[in-house]
């Protein structure tokens, strides 16, 4: 049998995560954790933070909503773009065919820490 190696029996492993609100989309987080989000204004080794914080689990003390006060810290690790996304669009037998691509801009950051 797996176990989950979030959990310890009925508790949770001493760990910190937060869920935090990055360019429109919600993240969870934890510290030296390296994610893509949508791209953001910086260069290369900025370090960047972001105040809304929408959940903090330390250790099995939950915060949630207003009583959050955390601040997430972040440093940009480098800009990339994503996979091409093609829009096909026909219209059968009337000769209507239009293909269009985009690739969307990512920014890699990895979290500092958990304040």
């Amino acid at each position: 049998m797996k176990t989950n190696p979030t959990f310890a029996g009925n508790y949770f492993w001493i760990t910190m995560f937060a869920v935090v609100k990055i360019a429109g989309q919600q993240f969870k987080v934890q510290k030296d954790q390296e994610i893509f989000v949508q791209q953001l204004q910086g260069n290369i080794g900025d370090k960047v933070q972001f105040s809304d914080v929408l959940l903090t689990d330390n250790g099995g003390q939950l915060t949630v909503g207003t009583d959050v006060k955390s601040v997430v810290k972040a440093e940009i690790l480098r800009h990339v773009q994503g996979d091409k996304v093609i829009a096909f669009k026909m219209k059968r037998r009337k000769g209507f065919r239009k293909k269009i691509g985009h690739r969307t801009h990512f920014t890699q950051i990895r979290i500092n820490e958990i304040a």
